[in-house]
């Protein structure tokens, strides 16, 4: 593959995930005219799992993904193909190419590298920006080098960048931790100021259930699908798709996802935890308890929608409302709530504390379920 070749989009990770969501609007965008091109991919783990998927995914035939739900209250079981990955590099092995290929032709750069993306290595040092240098370890740090390159080469040219971590406002937090390693490696100022006001850093917001993998590549997902992107000047997204949701309310969607969703999965939890509930119960199964059910619909009506209602947001937090219901109704998803109850305290203060906060705001809003779950 010459650097030629290189598509305009980047992106590291090969995760599930990323080939039900973002790879496969990409697709289906694609057969619209409505992307910016196909996708290159790059493996940033030395993990095996990941290395089978390079080697299927290098071929640039496609794989499968399967959609299984409810919408709307129809039962889904879809069959899509996904062709927008033109082909897969592995990080370590092809690393030259890859700074080649980036120099030239991405335009957009796409990440998901998991809980550690973000962490830096202490090995990873500015002798790598050599140009025969090995690959760095840390992504933060492959991302620097190749962004380097690029300034050196052309330090007008833009670039937007879109991390998919479940970091809130993952845009600044990649940008800033970039900022501060060109700082630690002592390069040049205006590098710094290139990664700051030329390069495009997305916040967003990604969310879809990838309950499973299929063998060697492709995945099992649910219908529901978002990727809110906050709006930005010069920001240039690699497709345009109806899941594709530019807003000036990002935070607005962060709040109905950790808010609804995610309270309601951990309050589920909750009542596994203290009832003694089957070990292996799933969330389906719980939704189908018609006492478990109501003290649920009770907290999200009397505890959580009154939040939203004082802020002007009561028709847009329903609508999502039901999206999350129809979510946790879905009949092939099997999400056992032992998994969703691990760090049960932890998530539990993100997830109904800030709740609480807000509902203290609101005159006589009573929120007893919460308190008492908190041990108030």
């Amino acid at each position: 593959m010459s650097h030629s070749m290189f598509k305009p989009i980047l992106q590291f990770g090969t995760s599930r995930f990323l080939q039900a969501h973002v790879d496969l609007f990409i697709s289906e965008a694609l057969g619209k005219g409505e992307a910016l091109g196909k996708v290159t991919v790059v493996q940033t783990t030395a993990s095996t799992d990941s290395a089978r998927r390079v080697q299927a995914l290098s071929s640039g035939e496609g794989y499968p993904v399967r959609i299984q739900g409810l919408e709307n209250g129809q039962v889904i079981d879809e069959r899509h193909w996904s062709s927008s990955i033109e082909t897969a590099l592995q990080a370590t092995r092809d690393w030259r190419l890859i700074r080649r290929g980036f120099v030239r032709d991405v335009q957009v750069v796409i990440s998901n590298t998991g809980d550690k993306g973000y962490v830096l290595d202490a090995a990873d040092t500015s002798a790598l920006l050599a140009e025969d240098a090995a690959a760095p370890i840390g992504f933060p740090a492959k991302l620097l080098v190749l962004l380097h390159d690029r300034w050196q080469r052309n330090p007008t040219a833009s670039l937007s960048l879109f991390p998919c971590e479940l970091v809130p406002r993952n845009g600044d937090v990649l940008r800033d931790l970039l900022v501060s390693l060109a700082q630690n490696w002592n390069l040049d100022a205006a590098f710094a100021g290139y990664l700051r006001n030329t390069c495009r850093w997305a916040n967003s917001l990604v969310d879809r259930i990838v309950s499973q993998p299929i063998q060697p590549v492709g995945a099992v997902a649910e219908p529901y699908a978002i990727w809110a992107i906050e709006r930005q000047e010069g920001l240039l997204l690699p497709c345009v798709h109806p899941c594709v949701v530019l807003t000036d309310e990002l935070e607005q969607y962060e709040q109905f996802k950790l808010f609804m969703l995610n309270l309601g999965h951990s309050w589920l939890a909750e009542r596994w935890r203290i009832e003694g509930r089957p070990v292996d119960e799933t969330v389906y199964e719980a939704m189908n308890d018609p006492l478990l059910r109501q003290s649920l619909e009770d907290l999200w009506s009397q505890e959580v929608l009154p939040v939203f209602a004082a802020k002007g947001a009561l028709a847009q937090a329903r609508d999502y409302l039901a999206s999350v219901r129809e979510r946790f109704l879905n009949p092939f998803l099997k999400h056992r709530i032992a998994d969703i109850a691990q760090n049960h305290e932890e998530k539990k203060r993100r997830r109904f504390l800030p709740v609480l906060e807000m509902g203290e705001r609101v005159a006589g809003l009573q929120q007893p379920r919460l308190r008492r779950a908190l041990g108030g």
